[in-house]
């Protein structure tokens, strides 16, 4: 359980949240792409669902549908961690995660809690190495400090884990929400995560975000043309 309330350093809303893994994952997703790729966001749900279930950048692979991204966010708006975007030139109702007030965070601190949200477990170096688009990190200490700032809330956001099998290194956990079993992460027991050589991973990331941005550009042609779309969810304020 995540209590939230007023921080030393900022307001943040007094809201006790207990996050399941899918909404720990669409928040993930908005704080990655309001940075990576800014002129898309916020989302649709569809576009929410794309990131959602990236093949690369996440740690289990998921397989979300539709349904289960706008059942979610509902009920992440309610909880006060992200607001509906509605705009007169788009049908489609966007979406943009507040946790820097929600949660009282700074870039820096959010760009950790992203990766670990949306990877699961990581090593210092990983933070640092994977956190390169979200983020500029001197050096390993001032990971160190972020990690050290979020652990000592007064209700924890992480957590130092112990060494998995096979790993020489103790890895950093998210307290924001649920975490699947150990075991489903690909990087259990391998001492450490995915990594494609010859920067086959990073070519395959920007890949598949340009392949989102251009579905993003579909949909909306979709919908200026009057093509029918996919169900989103109704009625709802944007305040």
């Amino acid at each position: 359980m995540l209590t939230l309330g007023v921080e030393s350093h900022r307001l943040s809303i007094v809201l006790p949240v207990l996050l399941s893994q899918e909404q720990v994952r669409i928040l993930g997703c908005l704080v990655e792409k309001a940075r990576t790729t800014p002129v898309d966001y916020p989302l649709t749900a569809n576009s929410i669902m794309r990131a959602a279930n990236q093949s690369t950048s996440r740690d289990p692979v998921v397989t979300y549908d539709q349904h289960l991204i706008e059942r979610n966010v509902t009920e992440l708006k309610e909880a006060g961690l992200l607001r509906f975007v509605h705009s007169p030139s788009n049908r489609a109702t966007k979406y943009r995660h507040v946790l820097g007030e929600a949660w009282g965070c700074d870039d820096n601190e959010l760009a950790v809690l992203c990766v670990l949200m949306l990877r699961g477990p990581q090593t210092v170096g990983e933070l640092k190495s994977r956190t390169e688009r979200l983020a500029s990190f001197r050096d390993l200490e001032s990971v160190e400090a972020v990690l050290a700032d979020l652990a000592a809330r007064p209700e924890p956001m992480v957590a130092l884990g112990e060494r998995a099998p096979g790993q020489k290194e103790p890895r950093w956990v998210q307290l924001v929400g649920e975490a699947p079993e150990a075991s489903a992460y690909a990087s259990w027991g391998t001492g450490g995560g995915r990594v494609a050589s010859g920067g086959t991973g990073e070519r395959i990331e920007r890949l598949e975000a340009e392949v989102e941005r251009l579905s993003g550009l579909v949909d909306e042609l979709r919908r200026e043309l009057g093509i029918p779309d996919a169900v989103h969810v109704g009625d709802e304020s944007s305040a």
